[in-house]
């Protein structure tokens, strides 16, 4: 079965050709890239936390450098360790180096369900969404191995529903929580507000809040992007699936001319 990575060993994984990124397609683009970090860290809490298990709430990813299409290794650590709350680290390193770390808080769970709501808005049906190609300047095969319904309403605005089309690992059972980060960079590439093929636009980081489990395959992204006036920008969108929002994204960018 295609898949996202291969696994080498229990903590080395290697790219395969849909991680090739839309900036350049010799490096890996950062969306699979940060749900298997996702996958990493809960993976190690259910072995450590059987008996009492979190879920993650909150992932704040820092990129601190370009990955190669080339194996990496991956670390974990437990910040903040506690019965209720926990704060968990994933570090990915290629040649000695450390390319981009996951700090993700782990939150006790409850019956809250009398007092579930939110004012975020929602996502229009996927019906109403017509085909689209993530192509009109991208490169590589991240963006290639997803299906996008789309809405465009003008530079810097778009509404999209995507689904990956290739699991993150063979043979590994991914939840739906690391499935949905591994799709949450396509945001900064699907409401464009200046042509790739102008400004070079990347992200730094990604900061992502879940509110409650996502449900089905379908990743609904309301997506908007700023840039200000001294080359940095913003790009932040409600997160949804088929029964409504489930939280927010946000991805710091450094503007640069090409």
């Amino acid at each position: 079965m295609s898949c996202y990575f291969r696994r080498l060993s229990a903590t080395e994984f290697e790219p395969t050709d849909h991680v090739g990124g839309a900036w350049n397609p010799d490096e890996q683009h950062v969306a699979p890239v940060l749900g298997l970090l996702a996958h990493i860290i809960e993976a190690d809490h259910a072995v450590r936390r059987a008996d009492t298990p979190l879920v993650l709430a909150r992932a704040n990813y820092d990129i601190l450098g370009v990955i190669p299409m080339a194996a990496f290794e991956v670390s974990t650590r437990v910040v903040r360790p506690g019965r209720t709350i926990e704060l968990v680290e994933a570090t990915l390193i290629q040649g000695g180096r450390a390319a981009l770390t996951l700090r993700a808080w782990m939150l006790q769970t409850g019956d809250t369900a009398d007092l579930a709501g939110t004012s975020l808005a929602s996502m229009p049906p996927r019906a109403d969404l017509a085909g689209w190609r993530m192509d009109a300047g991208w490169q590589g095969g991240a963006i290639r191995s997803v299906e996008f319904r789309h809405r465009d309403f003008g530079p810097g605005r778009a509404q999209s529903w995507l689904r990956p089309t290739v699991p993150l690992l063979a043979d590994e059972a991914v939840s739906a929580r690391a499935r949905m980060l591994g799709a949450l960079d396509f945001a900064n590439g699907i409401a464009i507000r200046v042509s790739p093929n102008d400004l070079l636009y990347p992200n730094v980081d990604l900061t992502a809040s879940l509110f409650r489990e996502p449900r089905g395959e379908w990743i609904g992204l309301d997506t908007s992007v700023s840039f200000g006036p001294d080359g940095i920008g913003l790009t932040e969108s409600v997160l949804s699936d088929e029964a409504g929002p489930l939280g927010t994204s946000s991805q710091t960018l450094t503007l640069r001319r090409r």
